[in-house]
């Protein structure tokens, strides 16, 4: 395992301080001191595999914190808040991740045993101890940044054992709800995604549960189950981090970009935006470009 990891470090070690492209479809890699604004956003999909250092996230009232011993799943889009740490040895913070693509964990379920699944009421996002053949599949992955003509032919082929090795382990189930039509999963995502695309208009979570052919008690039972958070909330978090992009990039003042982002009245808008950022908007957007502006 030490070796493996040791040579994913030297394949990522010319990461960026923010997600890094590396040539291969849906891998990126990130190293070092993140900008905590960046870092909370609307996480798609993925697979976090950390190499050195922690990363610590944040969805609704769960947080987890994981490292080299483990890696991170998240079957859905959810907003949350990170923070990562640089090794206790002072090495920087140095990550993988592989965005998934519900068709490509398809075509492999027809292919394995089914794993066991998770609870009726189970999380969209948790960690899992590394393995040697994980770790594995992730080195021949990113050996193909060092030859490039390789990735068409063989990036497919690494993608799908990640996948697999993490499909038959302890979350393994969690993909595979995601790519499997009926389950409760997908169905809460097909309404997480209508939120997504139009989180400026009201929420009706009956008109929600419909869509995700679900009572509307256990629609909320499974949506609050999968992203640690209630229809309403995860809407508002969906508008305050868009909202705080849009501000940091200059796009209107407070007024104008929450009633942008589908809040009726500015007072609210700002009793929120301070509640979850810790400061109202116009300091919390000065502190970031400051920031960002006093940053090497």
């Amino acid at each position: 395992m030490n070796a493996n990891l040791e040579e994913l470090r030297r394949l990522a070690a010319h990461a960026e301080n923010r997600r890094t492209d590396t040539g291969i479809p849906r891998v990126a890699m990130v190293q070092g001191e993140i900008p905590e604004h960046q870092l909370a956003a609307v996480y798609d999909p993925m697979i976090n595999l950390i190499l050195t250092g922690s990363k610590t996230m944040t969805v609704g009232e769960r947080t987890l914190r994981y490292n080299p011993a483990t890696y991170f799943v998240m079957s859905v889009d959810l907003p949350a808040v990170g923070s990562v740490h640089p090794a206790e040895t002072g090495e920087p913070y140095l990550a993988v991740s592989l965005t998934l693509e519900p068709t490509i964990v398809a075509n492999l379920l027809a292919d394995i045993p089914k794993p066991a699944g998770g609870d009726l009421y189970s999380p969209g996002f948790s960690i899992a101890p590394v393995t040697d053949e994980l770790l594995d599949a992730w080195v021949r992955m990113l050996r193909l940044m060092e030859r490039p003509a390789d990735v068409a032919a063989l990036a497919p082929a690494y993608e799908r054992e990640i996948l697999y090795r993490v499909l038959q382990g302890p979350h393994g189930w969690m993909l595979r709800d995601i790519a499997a039509p009926g389950t409760a999963l997908s169905r809460v995502g097909i309404a997480i995604q209508w939120i997504r695309e139009n989180f400026t208009l009201p929420l009706r979570v009956e008109a929600l549960a419909q869509m995700a052919a679900l009572s509307v008690s256990a629609f909320h039972r499974h949506f609050k189950a999968v992203t640690a958070l209630s229809p309403l909330q995860y809407q508002k978090r969906i508008r305050l981090l868009h909202a705080r992009s849009l501000l940091i990039a200059g796009e209107g003042n407070a007024t104008s970009v929450a009633f942008g982002v589908g809040y009726e009245s500015a007072t609210q808008f700002s009793r929120e935006y301070s509640r979850f950022f810790g400061l109202p908007p116009s300091k919390d957007t000065l502190q970031i470009v400051c920031g960002s502006h006093l940053a090497p």
